[in-house]
């Protein structure tokens, strides 16, 4: 999905454990399904699971999930990864990677939820726990920034959809979109990717976990609010919007950056990555479709 990926496979995976970890050599890996495009995880055994970086930019997470992870689980109202060893660069391979504990659950599906608007109560609830974490010392979020930072990338997304999506209508959003004020509160903690593939969901609806905090931070915490159009239907945004008492202001922010974030994933991810392109796609019509902002 990315250029100059290594080759991981799950003979890769061995080779890094009985190199680093013999402990658990005899434990059967498998690939585990995802339309995920920082890692590649494999589940090991029945309670772990290996979890390493495809392209550069992942690997410099692993670290802050080592040392982050074990310090917020206390403060959030669902599990999330627990590492149990961090692996180190061999085998060919050329980075960091993480072997932790493995989060029943299944991802949930846009569309069809069982409970959408117990979801989104869950989920504003572990957003708000998450924000209430003290700050102090945590890393600056890449994704908590004013919607500008994200223009020049935004605008080169609209340009190579021409004729694919309606770039006229995702241009006046956007433009409208740069006009609002920035968020002026208090830097906070964030997620950073509240997708559908980063929960996990329990068989009667409610939010089980989250997991992939590769690109969690402190800063703005705007970005948190896209799963109300990257997961939610318009039906359940309301509860979700009024359980985080969003701003028209942030309300419309998070819109814009959904928008922009689906943007750019589209033509990035259409070949490589298809139904992840198609997922995008469907952000585009989420939002350029909603007018409660």
């Amino acid at each position: 999905m990315h250029p100059d990926e290594p080759d991981i496979d799950a003979a890769l995976v061995r080779r890094l454990l009985s190199a680093q970890f013999p402990q658990w050599v005899g434990l059967p890996v498998q690939p585990v399904a995802s339309t995920g495009t920082d890692n590649a995880m494999f589940r090991l055994g029945p309670d772990l699971a290996v979890r390493l970086p495809r392209v550069g930019w992942a690997a410099e997470g692993v670290g802050r999930e080592q040392y982050w992870l074990p310090r917020l689980a206390p403060r959030l109202p669902q599990p999330i990864p627990a590492p149990i060893a961090l692996g180190r660069p061999a085998a060919g391979y050329p980075w960091e990677w993480s072997v932790v504990r493995w989060l029943d659950g299944v991802n949930p599906a846009v569309g069809v939820l069982a409970a959408p608007d117990r979801l989104a109560r869950d989920l504003a609830g572990f957003i708000t726990a998450l924000r209430s974490v003290d700050p102090t010392g945590g890393p600056s979020a890449s994704r908590g920034v004013p919607l500008a930072a994200r223009d020049g990338a935004t605008r080169a997304a609209l340009a190579r959809l021409a004729g694919t999506i309606d770039t006229e209508a995702a241009t006046a959003l956007w433009d409208k979109a740069l006009r609002l004020p920035d968020y002026a509160g208090p830097p906070t903690w964030m997620h950073g990717d509240l997708s559908p593939g980063n929960l996990l969901v329990t068989g009667a609806g409610h939010l089980g976990a989250v997991i992939d905090f590769g690109l969690m931070g402190v800063g703005d915490p705007t970005v948190d609010l896209i799963a109300a159009w990257t997961l939610l239907p318009a039906s359940a945004r309301p509860a979700f919007r009024a359980a985080l008492d969003a701003d028209d202001a942030m309300w419309a922010r998070a819109r814009a950056c959904a928008l922009s974030m689906a943007l750019v994933v589209i033509p990035y991810y259409r070949h490589t990555n298809p139904r992840l392109a198609t997922d995008a796609r469907h952000v585009v019509r989420e939002v350029l479709a909603d007018r409660s902002a």
